[in-house]
């Protein structure tokens, strides 16, 4: 074993974890120093690039993953080959379903993604002698039904203005604000495309940039770059979500 892997497990709490911006709020949340050594003997940091899959709709899992950073889009895909993103997941989410055989949807990083993965043997004994973890993934689990939710909402009732103004209310409760001489200022890059954003909102891709226009001209957000977005005023934003 190599020294910095000793003192990763050797130390109180795991040098990995300290590092951890999602630690506190994520999965991890519910352990103490001596159960986060115990996790961190069965987990890697791995990375993946944006557009490469995490998990596979309909393959079995094998591994559960803890996010650190980055976006990821959750793909049905039809009989006849038509793709539907369905949601998207941001740090420090916990990526496939517990106790699942198989996984339901294409897991797909849609920016640069960080993952601490778990094999699922070792995450399910560690859920199984640790009722908190549970509980807490099970908070995890309810939220993302709640946003299934809303977004259900939106593309049921919401005007086109409404839905995009939502989409990016999203992102933005998601992000932690950059601090820019010394005050904090939403920036975010889209990660979606527009093409992607017209097909979860089930706009067309011209709806999608004339919305977005429309914001910028009236000064709820700043179009940074064809991605990049700065939100402005949160409030106006929330407004026009409807």
């Amino acid at each position: 074993m190599s020294p910095a892997r000793k003192d990763i497990h050797n130390s109180r709490v795991p040098v990995l974890c300290q590092s951890c911006e999602a630690r506190h709020n994520g999965m991890c949340g519910a352990l103490n120093a001596e159960e986060l050594l115990a996790f961190a003997r069965h987990t890697r940091v791995v990375r993946h690039g944006a557009g490469e899959e995490l998990l596979t709709e309909g393959a079995p899992i094998t591994s559960y993953g803890n996010m650190i950073r980055g976006v990821v889009k959750l793909v049905r895909t039809l009989a006849d080959g038509r793709r539907q993103i369905v949601g998207l997941q941001f740090a420090p989410d916990f990526v496939g379903r517990l106790h699942a055989d198989a996984s339901v949807v294409t897991a797909e990083a849609a920016s640069e993604v960080e993952l601490c993965r778990i094999s699922k043997p070792a995450l399910e004994r560690l859920v199984a002698d640790n009722p908190t973890l549970e509980r807490r993934l099970l908070a995890q689990a309810l939220r993302e039904v709640d946003e299934a939710r809303e977004w259900m909402v939106a593309l049921g009732r919401k005007t086109a203005s409404e839905k995009v103004a939502s989409f990016l209310g999203q992102i933005g409760r998601h992000l932690d604000p950059i601090v820019e001489n010394h005050a904090p200022i939403l920036v975010f890059e889209l990660p979606l495309t527009r093409s992607e954003i017209a097909d979860f909102l089930g706009l067309t891709i011209g709806t999608v940039s004339r919305e977005l226009s429309k914001l910028r001209r009236d000064k709820v957000i700043d179009i940074k770059s064809h991605r990049r977005i700065e939100i402005l005023d949160s409030l106006r934003l929330l407004q026009r979500s409807g």
